[in-house]
């Protein structure tokens, strides 16, 4: 049988699982509010071009409207100006849309504080468990935060201070960018980087050094509880928007059972 006969053999009978880490997408998908003078993305909105009527006696369709970060989206760093130079979305290679993932799990940590964020020693007693962070892979950081995701005041988290959601310090975020071999990053939260992300040093580290390099993100992730500590493969095709900064996309694992 060939690998991807068994591929597909595998995942028909389920010994492969599917498991689908993509946030529903609607009008009701938290999104991200940047203070004034910044300028914000347009929610999602669906717009009814026909529905079996006049319009159209056979079909259904729809207009739609959404931000390319809007709900579980890619990153590419075009989206950064440090990554000003590289890849638009449409111009990521088909191969690095795919790749083997690991999760670190600090749920507990999110719980306690909601601005934890996660750092250099932290990933590396993590390597020292589980085995070297996967070369061409991902790094799936599991904070609990899709729990929230049903409603944009406490996905946010916000009060005249900020933001306050997990993250990943500007420390940790330019070793993952320079220092290992990961693709790219996925998080629960509505970006990739900290709430308060803006006040660190650099600004929004994790697009500043992941995109910089050339690396990826991917956000709103739900299901992480779903994935083994290591040994699944991640896919994230997002659609190839030509000169976009990032797409939704629906990011799916596979997972042996």
């Amino acid at each position: 049988m060939s690998v991807l006969s068994s591929l597909v053999e595998g995942i028909r009978t389920g010994a492969i699982e599917v498991v689908d880490l993509t946030a529903p997408l609607s009008s009701d998908t938290p999104i991200l509010m940047l203070p004034e003078p910044f300028a914000n993305t347009a929610p999602f909105r669906l717009t009814e071009i026909s529905r079996y009527d006049d319009r159209g006696p056979a079909w259904y369709w729809n207009d739609i409207v959404t931000g390319e970060h809007v709900g579980t989206h890619f990153d590419a760093p075009i989206h950064w100006v440090t990554g000003r130079e590289g890849e638009d979305v449409a111009q990521v290679p088909p191969p690095n849309l795919i790749g083997p993932a690991v999760v670190l799990d600090f749920v507990a940590h999110a719980a306690a504080d909601h601005d934890f964020l996660l750092q250099i020693e932290h990933v590396k007693e993590w390597e020292k468990a589980n085995g070297a962070l996967p070369d061409g892979g991902w790094l799936l950081y599991r904070t609990g935060w899709d729990a929230r995701a049903g409603d944009q005041a406490e996905f946010l988290n916000a009060d005249e201070t900020g933001s306050h959601t997990p993250g990943i310090s500007a420390q940790c975020a330019r070793w993952l960018a320079e220092e290992t071999p990961i693709r790219g990053i996925g998080v629960e939260t509505v970006g990739t980087d900290a709430g308060a992300g803006h006040s660190f040093d650099p600004a929004f580290p994790c697009h500043s050094f992941m995109l910089g390099a050339g690396k990826y993100g991917l956000t709103q992730l739900r299901n992480l509880d779903r994935l083994p500590v290591t040994g699944s493969v991640v896919l994230a095709p997002p659609l190839p928007i030509v000169g976009g900064s990032g797409s939704p996309v629906r990011v799916l694992a596979l997972v042996e059972r």
